[in-house]
């Protein structure tokens, strides 16, 4: 009876064992998939149009937004569906636009955004500004 249960648990304890290291397994196969879709080329796409959309001469001279790069660490699924990732503006942390990338029918788009209270202002100004 005793040999009966040691064997029991040894099995039950390798059926963890085996899932827990299946669920850490496609969870990095899946981080390495979300990063590879905010780094692809249709990711860049979409993210200089949206950032064109909130300063029209972004990326120029006279544009606030001169520059961006995505926050590594901010890159995760969105619960609701797609992938939530952050945008640097000017290298500048406190400046930044956080974007929901979604799949629809094949195509990339951007989804929800929301910008830092620091890039609002900055954004405002200079449309009062020009």
């Amino acid at each position: 009876m005793k040999k009966k249960l040691i064997i029991i648990l040894g099995v039950l304890v390798t059926i963890i064992l085996v899932l827990g290291v299946k669920f850490y397994m496609d969870e990095k196969k899946l981080d390495k998939e979300m990063m590879e879709v905010a780094y692809s080329d249709e990711a860049k796409e979409v993210f200089e149009e949206r950032l064109a959309n909130l300063d029209p001469k972004a990326f120029t001279n006279e544009g606030v937004i001169q520059s961006y790069k995505i926050d590594k660490e901010s890159i995760e699924r969105n619960p609701m569906g797609g992938i939530n990732v952050t945008l640097i503006i000017n290298g500048n942390s406190e400046l930044y636009v956080k974007y929901t990338l979604n799949n629809f029918n094949g195509e990339l788009s951007g989804g929800a955004s929301v910008t830092s209270e620091k890039f609002t202002k900055l954004l405002g100004d200079w449309e009062e500004n020009k």
